[in-house]
Order: C-alpha cells, then structure tokens, then sequence
C-alpha cells in the first residue's frame, strides 16, 4: 500500500468542526498512524470498514466524458467528518485509509488529447495502471476481514474492485449497479465505459445486474451483448418503473437481490443517475436522491455485500456556492450503508 496518501491524525482535525455538547464522527473516525503496518492496523482495528478515495479522472476523459471526479473525495471527507457520532451510526466503525496518490497520472492525463490516437492510447494504458492500484487494494482489505467504501473516479475503477474482490474470494464475483448507462462497452482499451465487460471477460465478473438503465443511452449493440448474456447479465430500466409503469422499484431491487445474493457481489452506484447531482454526464431525469439512498441500504443488509463504491460525482464542475452538496450526499449514502451492517 505504498502508493497511498494516508489521511493523518492532524488533516482530520482539521476539517472537522468541534462544537460544544457534540460528537463529531471526525472525533471518532481511525487513521492509520505514522510509522504503522497499514495492514496489520486495517486488521486489528475495531472499525468495520475501510475508506479509500480515487482522485482521478482519466478513465473519464478516455471515455469522452466531462473531469471533475477528482475532487469528490476531499469532498466527501468534508461533509462525513461533521455529521453526528451517535446511536443510529459511529464514526469509531470507520477508518479512512486515504486516497490513493495518483497525482503523476493525473498531471500526464491532463496534457493528453481524447481526439489523438495515440495520446487516448496512453490514456486507456494509464487506466489499466490505475486497474492494478485499485484491484491490489481492495484486495488487501478485504483479506483483513474488513468492507471497503470506495470514494470518487470514475466508473472505470469498478473492474479494480470487482477484480480485488474476486481475487480476495478466490472465485468470480457479482455486482449490482444503480447507473443510467451499463459500462459494458466494447473492450476497446480501458476507460469509464467498460468496466465491468472487461471484467467479465476476464473472468471475475459472475452476475451483472444494471439497475435504473435509461433507454435512450444503451446502443443497439450493448442490447444484443445483454440479450445474448441473459443468463448473467440484467437489466432494469429505468423507463419501466418510473415512466412505462410496468414494474415496481421495491419488487424489481428483490428481483436483483435474487440474481446477485448467492455469491459475494459489489455494490456500485454512479452519481449520474440522479437528477441534478454534478457528474461527468450529467442528468435531469432519473431516481431520486431517496430512491438512491434505499437502494444503498437495502443491498447493504445482505450478508454478501462485500464493498460500496460511488462514483462519478463531479463537485468541481458545481461553480456556485453549493458544491458541498455533492460531498453531502455521498456522506449519506456511505452512511446508509454502514447502518445497513449494524
């Protein structure tokens, strides 16, 4: 875990805001101190789970779509650490990690051109480093026994954390995913687009379930790859439970639940399905934030639910005075998903 920037003692106090009468969860939040065994620390620690932010944005960029991902995590830690240490969720069940240190990647990235074939090329290599980072994290600490929260990216990181998953179960995985688009593209180098097809081409991907799929954005091809994949790949869209009105949201996640519950799956969900919220593509139609916040604690409560990774939340690209909000939301839903291990 060399590649790390571990979040310190003195960095969480000073983002966290102390008040008089009040338990901050940055009061309670673990790091891993100075001159420690990261992993022997993850191990013996008490908390339950393991935050890790991916400040990146070039799988992104490879994808055509809008940077800005980057900054979701600081974020994210910005609103998580002042929320309140109490009886329904602790924050002494945490520990951040940190984020991984991606900062050459990213300065490299930013002086490559999507429309350049050779400079994309070394966009999709410089995705596939960032494969190998996430992958041998998550792997890592999931082996200490503990449930990663993964911040930020985007949803390109989704083949490392399946692939650590998979690597620390030692068998193919399964995953759900609350996202307007599959990722399941052509494998036509790495970006945000096919995360989870090259994972499944590659053998740690099981069952794949994309739930909240919107029509209008799933190519002809990617419905022939679903309709041929039927046995491990489906779907939901999201026109035929909040438009059509043929099905219903609550029956359609136990619906899910039944295609993913029998092996350990991932729990993805990407910022861009809901309406509003800052992203790399952005949207004005889809569910709500409540709706969102169900779907993180109901596949949550399952044993099987092995880690939470939410992505392409873009708070930098927010140039009013609520960018906050972005990281606000997340803090939510990381915590919708720890009160939904208790």
């Amino acid at each position: 875990m060399e590649n790390i920037k571990l979040l310190t003692s003195q960095e969480l106090a000073k983002i966290t805001h102390h008040r008089s009468g009040e338990i901050k969860f940055g009061e309670r939040i673990q790091v891993v101190p100075e001159n420690t065994d990261i992993l022997d620390f993850i191990k013996n620690s008490t908390a339950s789970f393991v935050l890790l932010g991916l400040p990146e944005d070039i799988g992104v960029k490879a994808n055509f779509g809008r940077t800005g991902t980057a900054s979701a995590y600081e974020n994210t830690l910005k609103s998580l650490v002042n929320i309140q240490h109490n009886k329904f969720c602790k924050g002494s069940d945490l520990l951040i990690l940190g984020a991984l240190n991606l900062d050459q990647e990213m300065q490299e990235a930013q002086n490559l051109s999507i429309y350049s074939k050779e400079e994309k090329k070394r966009l999709f290599q410089l995705v596939e480093k960032i494969d190998k980072e996430v992958s041998h994290i998550i792997h890592q600490i999931i082996n200490t026994g503990k449930t990663p929260i993964i911040i930020g990216g985007g949803h390109n990181n989704a083949y490392g954390n399946i692939k650590g998953l998979a690597l620390a179960k030692g068998k193919p995985v399964n995953a759900i995913n609350f996202d307007a688009h599959t990722d399941f593209r052509v494998l036509e180098g790495r970006h945000s687009g096919n995360g989870f097809s090259y994972a499944f081409e590659e053998g740690f991907l099981k069952n794949y379930f994309v739930f909240g799929l919107h029509e209008n954005f799933v190519s002809k091809s990617v419905f022939n790859t679903l309709k041929e994949l039927n046995e491990r790949v489906r779907y939901v869209t999201y026109e035929e439970i909040e438009v059509k009105r043929v099905k219903e949201f609550n029956s359609q996640m136990a619906e899910a639940l039944n295609f993913i519950k029998n092996d350990p799956f991932g729990i993805e969900l990407d910022l861009d399905a809901i309406p509003g919220i800052y992203s790399s593509a952005m949207t004005l139609s889809g569910f709500s934030v409540q709706q969102a916040r169900e779907y993180v604690y109901y596949f949550g409560n399952h044993k099987n639910a092995s880690y939470l990774h939410i992505c392409e939340g873009a708070p930098d690209l927010d140039h009013t005075n609520n960018s906050h909000l972005t990281g606000k939301l997340i803090a939510y839903l990381v915590t919708d998903f720890m009160k939904s291990k208790m």
